[in-house]
């Protein structure tokens, strides 16, 4: 089981450097882009597509980490004023709502990938991709994302408790 869960470790953590290599790769063709137009050449055709996609590519590999750093966006204001037993069955009740929401988007996340890839269906805009390039990481991350919320679920960890310094290594 200590191998599963320090391959699984491996995985979320993998995500996130891919995360930050895209988001590193964005930067960089926008920059890019930026001295092409000023240099009095014609934009890239496929800046902007290449950017939206790794915009959402972005999101999704970051998200599982995010949620197991406890660094994704989540209001607890109500929860500061509540007794602790009340704050942990809200919170239980959350990781449910969470768990079941990350589900059905991993599901029809990944019927919509299914269908793009059997379907041979192109995202038309300045350049013509396949769509599932688009789809690609929803499904994986969402479930992955799912998982981290069965971790705070089941485990002794709370989304509420301290929440990990970015530099950490979670």
């Amino acid at each position: 089981m200590a191998r599963i869960v320090a391959a699984y470790g491996h995985v979320i953590n993998s995500l996130r450097v891919l995360a930050g290599t895209v988001i590193f790769a964005v930067f960089a063709l926008i920059v890019g882009d930026v001295f092409v137009r000023l240099a009095g050449f014609q934009p890239w055709l496929y800046a902007n597509i290449l950017v939206e996609y790794g915009l959402l590519w972005f999101t999704m590999l970051a998200a599982p980490w995010l949620v197991r750093a406890k660094a994704h966006v989540f209001i607890d204001a109500l929860t500061l004023v509540l007794p602790a037993a009340l704050r942990q069955t809200l919170a239980k009740c959350v990781y449910v709502i969470c768990i079941c929401a990350s589900l059905v988007f991993s599901y029809y996340s990944l019927r919509l990938l299914m269908e793009s890839i059997a379907e041979n269906q192109i995202d038309i805009r300045a350049v013509d991709m396949p769509q599932w390039i688009l789809l690609a990481p929803i499904p994986l991350c969402f479930f992955l994302v799912a998982i981290e919320f069965v971790r705070y679920l089941i485990g002794p960890d709370s989304m509420y408790g301290k929440r990990a310094d970015s530099t950490d290594n979670v």
